[in-house]
């Protein structure tokens, strides 16, 4: 687990700063500033979970049942919240906005509070 949650960390921490540059120079001629802001959010939120999940993968014992949940909560709750955004932001500054992907966000949102809520049971259990 130690090494997913490394690569997974390395791996999102590299892809938000690609995407970052990919919003901040080629869509900032194509989106309205809601669109940007948003997309925006997802950079953000893609880049604090990729360091949590690279001191993660120093901290937490892969032989831990709850540190697995920990790791693979915010790696579902990356993929579901921020790649959804890009994906609606993309898609509706091209108007062929994915309305499929406007609930997948906020079951990103639950799954990045569920790793955070499960780090506060892990401490309070320590």
């Amino acid at each position: 687990m130690d090494k997913i949650a490394l690569i997974s960390g390395a791996f999102f921490g590299m892809s938000a700063v690609i995407f970052g540059a990919f919003g901040a120079h080629l869509l900032k001629k194509k989106l309205n500033t809601d669109q940007l802001q948003s997309f925006e959010t997802g950079v953000k939120y893609q880049m604090y979970h990729a360091i949590l999940l690279l001191v993660l993968g120093f901290q937490l014992n892969h032989k831990i049942t709850i540190d697995n949940y920990i790791v693979y909560s915010f790696i579902i709750g990356i993929i579901l919240f921020s790649f959804s955004i890009y994906g609606l932001v993309i898609s509706s500054a091209n108007n062929k906005k994915l309305k499929f992907l406007g609930p997948i966000t906020p079951l990103g949102g639950l799954c990045l509070v569920l790793g955070w809520g499960l780090l506060i049971y892990k401490f309070a259990i320590q």
